[in-house]
């Protein structure tokens, strides 16, 4: 039986469905988990993305529009500080050139009613104008970065949001197939990517407003001039596209060696001890300098590339700043310009040619954020699922605690079965010890309990309540599962003993803790319940993470208690606090009990042993002691020293 499917219980409400992307061998849907390991590139530009990028900035659009606005008029200054110098300082107020060949965008009048105003001299004048330009660009620039990057920091947020919670929701089957570091890569660099992506439009913007604002000065002045100007443009473009699509290939093969080498260190350093003990460090030598000198031929490959193509746009500039003498001293000669038309259009140059510079640059950002988009969106359309009932059924108040399977198959890949024809009863409030060989479906039995997979073929019933019928949050919350290896959040130690519900407050949580022994280990720490914890609990001790776990389980207070190996690992020391929390925290509850300790398979009230996915015993200890069969052997094999006497 597949684990991406769900059944319907016969006389049970219909389930929801998910679309098939095509069907495996017993029928389940097939799904391509390989694409969040292929490597992406993405398309130049991709319309529908854009269009569902815009989802989560649209909230925001009041504030795009501010910043456009800001940039238009931040932009609109930047253009007349050229103007001001050309057609005021250098035309009317040091040659008193008042032709009117060059254009002043009104400056002129500006500028003779403030003179009149201060009374002041006509060159003083010019530069308390200049002065006022440079503040407002300044101020209006920076009023659109801010209100543009607001919007969209804003914006991702959102999107990372809605990514988290989507991928929250993924069953563990997903996860079991997709690596994780591929899973938050999208919502670490992939999100990144799109900010870099929507702040380089804005530069673009800013470089493009004044870019068409100069070009009509420009054409106002002279149009000769100008066209004979525009015909660079083309050749900066053909040979800056060629450029970043050169430099897209180097730069890929940079990220790709240093990755290496950073995977390698990583490796290596992690691994320390071993490579000392083995004397391995010149063999680690030797493969970390090739893979940087693959790194290093890259890097100078694309450094090559990225000077020359500097050499190449500096040099059009220069070519641009000579024909503009060349023709423009010519003209001014002739009266046709003025010397400050001249001047202006050595100043509206790099306006010209600087878009598209950033143009250029802002297409490898476009690359890396369409294949960052798409591999977001991927993320996010990606429907698998643990199916919910339509309308699911309502649970007591209170759960006797009754659990029975019946007929149950199960196998996490089509047609690999790991569950055959499970079938038994757990009375409520009793102990149920489950053993078997490693990979006989002990864990599987308690993953599909809690409904961490989709199951079709046989049922589980809670209380005579098909659990295909209950909601998972439902059954959940009737379900404490303590691990070996339980997870520790970063936080305090009430913070993982309530792990945020409302309705374990501390003075519950910590009569959780001394009820399971753990209150004393915490009272011993340096701020008792209020202590942070490191990262995974390391500050703790095996059996400190156990006891806490019991108390956070105890805690919950649920009807039904499933013990996966949690009491493996543990120090002598810690033994008879270990035992005399189990005792509390199954007392008058359903327990499952994954475990090979003696003592603790010894107090369950029966034994249920699995072998290849199948039952093979079920009975009390001592009457599968005394039928020597499988669960005889693996006695005898796992706990000999003490199950000599047991056996005779």
């Amino acid at each position: 039986m597949a684990a991406g499917r769900s059944r319907t219980a016969e006389g049970a409400p219909a389930m929801d469905t998910e679309p098939d992307a095509g069907k495996g061998d017993d029928g389940a849907p097939a799904r391509d988990y390989a694409m969040f390991d292929a490597e992406l590139t993405g398309a130049v530009m991709n319309v529908s993305l854009l269009r569902r990028l815009l989802r989560w900035l649209k909230p925001y659009r009041i504030t795009f529009a501010v910043s456009g606005v800001l940039i238009l008029i931040a932009s609109t200054l930047q253009v007349m500080m050229p103007v001001l110098m050309s057609a005021v300082v250098i035309d009317h107020v040091l040659l008193e050139d008042d032709s009117g060949l060059t254009p002043d965008l009104g400056l002129l009048a500006v500028h003779d009613w403030l003179t009149a105003s201060l009374n002041v001299s006509p060159l003083l004048g010019a530069c308390l104008i200049y002065i006022a330009l440079q503040i407002g660009t300044a101020v209006f620039g920076h009023a659109h970065r801010m209100t543009l990057i607001t919007s969209v920091i804003k914006g991702l947020r959102d999107l990372r949001l809605d990514l988290f919670s989507h991928l929250e929701t993924r069953p563990a089957a997903f996860y079991d197939r997709v690596a994780v570091g591929r899973v938050m890569t999208r919502v670490t660099n992939d999100i990144e990517a799109l900010y870099e992506l929507l702040r380089g439009i804005g530069t673009l913007i800013g470089e493009f407003v004044p870019f068409f604002v100069a070009l009509g000065i420009m054409l106002a002045v002279d149009v000769e001039l100008t066209l004979i100007l525009l015909l660079v443009t083309p050749i900066m473009g053909t040979v800056t596209y060629y450029f970043r699509r050169t430099t897209r290939q180097l730069f890929r093969a940079v990220r790709m060696t240093l990755s290496a080498l950073n995977q390698n260190l990583q490796e290596n350093l992690a691994g320390l001890e071993v490579v000392q003990l083995s004397e391995r460090q010149r063999f680690n030598l030797e493969r970390y300098t090739s893979i940087n000198v693959d790194n290093r031929t890259n890097e100078l490959k694309s450094a090559r590339v990225e000077t020359l193509y500097g050499a190449f746009t500096d040099s059009m500039a220069h070519v641009a700043l000579g024909v503009i003498i060349w023709y423009g001293g010519g003209a001014a000669v002739q009266n046709v310009m003025t010397l400050g038309g001249v001047i202006l259009f050595t100043r509206f140059v790099d306006m010209l040619f600087q878009p598209i510079v950033a143009l250029g640059e802002q297409t490898n950002v476009l690359f890396r954020a369409m294949a960052s988009g798409e591999r977001i969106f991927q993320a996010l359309d990606w429907d698998e699922k643990i199916h919910e009932p339509a309308v699911p059924a309502e649970l007591p108040e209170r759960l006797h605690g009754e659990v029975r399977f019946e007929h149950l198959d199960f196998g996490y890949l089509p047609g690999r079965p790991i569950i055959h024809d499970v079938s038994f009863t757990i009375e409520p409030g009793e102990k149920l010890a489950i053993v078997g060989p490693t990979g006989s479906g002990k864990s599987t039995l308690i993953r599909l309990l809690s409904r961490f997979y989709d199951f079709d073929d046989g049922q589980i019933f809670l209380d005579g309540i098909d659990l295909n019928r209950i909601h998972s949050h439902d059954l959940r919350r009737r379900i404490g599962v303590v691990l070996q290896d339980f997870h520790i959040f970063s936080g305090t130690i009430y913070d993982n003993i309530a792990l945020g519900d409302p309705a374990i407050t501390r003075e519950r949580a910590e009569q959780a803790a001394r009820r399971v022994n753990a209150h004393g280990f915490i009272s011993a720490l340096p701020r008792g319940y209020d202590t942070e914890l490191s990262e995974r609990g390391q500050n703790l001790s095996q059996g400190q993470r156990q006891l806490l776990a019991f108390a956070r389980v105890l805690a919950a207070d649920p009807e039904i208690l499933v013990l996966d190996e949690a009491t493996a690992s543990i120090d002598t020391e810690t033994e008879l606090l270990i035992q005399d929390a189990l005792r509390t925290l199954t007392a008058g509850r359903t327990s499952i009990i994954i475990a090979h300790r003696l003592q603790t398979i010894q107090e369950a009230d029966r034994v249920l042993v699995l072998h290849q996915g199948r039952i093979e015993e079920l009975g009390t200890h001592e009457a599968l002691l005394a039928r020597r069969g499988l669960y005889y052997r693996l006695h005898t094999l796992q706990f000999q020293s003490e199950a000599a006497p047991a056996a005779d």
